[in-house]
């Protein structure tokens, strides 16, 4: 069927259903003379009179009786998927991607995607969890998640986690032997554990800070892991201070299996972003993520690198990601 003939066919619906060309020429939105040509079209090429017209009002024919009994079904039906259609337009539904670090997926991703998803069940989302840096548009990811990512400029970054701390940590076995630090240059008198950092490939050097002074300090020891579980382990065993992440540290602080340390240099900076490019055409629902990811307590940083989407605030770098 060509596209005039069935604009012809719910011409002639209309026609019937108001038995008037003056009520629906107003319908359809087009001229009462344009319309009777189009009816008029319609007989001929059918072979059949379809509406018997009076001065008073319009009626179908046996034929035309006929064609309504199929049409009208019909018409309904494809009006009703397109109704569908525009409800799946509207309705957030699709697979999003995002590259992310282990610890950012467990805390902060997944508690918001726990509460999400079982109320969108058309949503589908593959978190790809990694330590490397990641082109997210070479490799067709909707967005990434990182600390302090140095973004391109045409990057949108938005908050969406809490402020972080790191903590420096050791063994109640090990301090008793070895007297806690006080400044970060008494670390050059401890075992430390390392970290090779899986983006760069060099060793983590611990980032200290108090009162605005910034120290970098590269320590040593007898262990190197490019692992966080395992040098919590190792410090745990009292093989040495370690510098992590608080949120790795918090429930063996809270057991007393490890203790703090140099507290007083570790102040506070700002968490994880979610970052996508700014030529992104946003889904529904993409755009339903981020609203629900997005962080509503952040208080700027006063020194930093990435820029957040809606306070203009930025993000330190750090790499235990």
């Amino acid at each position: 069927m060509r596209r005039e003939e069935l604009a012809d066919l719910n011409a002639f619906l209309a026609v019937a259903e108001e038995q008037s060309f003056t009520r629906a020429a107003a319908k359809l939105g087009t001229s009462q003379s344009a319309l009777s040509y189009t009816l008029r079209r319609l007989e001929t090429r059918l072979g059949v009179r379809l509406l018997t017209r009076t001065t008073r009002r319009v009626s179908a024919t046996e034929a035309g009786e006929r064609l309504l009994r199929t049409l009208r079904p019909a018409l309904d039906a494809i009006a009703g998927e397109l109704a569908s259609l525009g409800d799946m337009r509207e309705k957030p539904a699709g697979a999003i991607r995002i590259s992310t670090s282990a610890h950012a997926a467990s805390h902060v991703l997944w508690p918001t995607l726990e509460r999400l998803l079982p109320h969108y069940p058309d949503i589908q989302v593959e978190l790809n969890i990694e330590s490397r840096l990641t082109d997210i548009v070479a490799e067709r990811y909707d967005a990434g998640v990182r600390l302090g990512e140095h973004l391109a400029r045409d990057m949108v970054a938005v908050r969406i986690g809490p402020d972080l701390r790191m903590a420096v940590v050791g063994a109640p076995a090990y301090l008793a032997t070895h007297p806690a630090p006080r400044t970060p240059q008494d670390l050059a008198e401890h075992r430390c554990i390392n970290l090779r950092q899986q983006t760069l490939g060099g060793l983590y050097a611990w980032e200290l800070e108090r009162n605005g002074r910034e120290v970098k300090v590269r320590v040593e020891g007898q262990l190197i892991f490019n692992d966080v579980p395992m040098v919590l382990r190792a410090a745990a065993s009292g093989f040495g201070l370690a510098c992590l992440l608080e949120d790795h540290v918090q429930a063996d602080l809270a057991t007393g299996r490890l203790v703090r340390v140099l507290e007083e240099w570790c102040p506070p900076f700002s968490g994880y972003h979610l970052y996508y490019p700014s030529r992104r055409q946003a889904s529904a629902a993409f755009a339903l993520l981020v609203e629900a990811l997005r962080y509503r307590g952040y208080r700027p940083s006063a020194s930093g690198r990435v820029q957040d989407a809606d306070s203009g605030a930025v993000v330190p770098e750090n790499p235990l990601q």
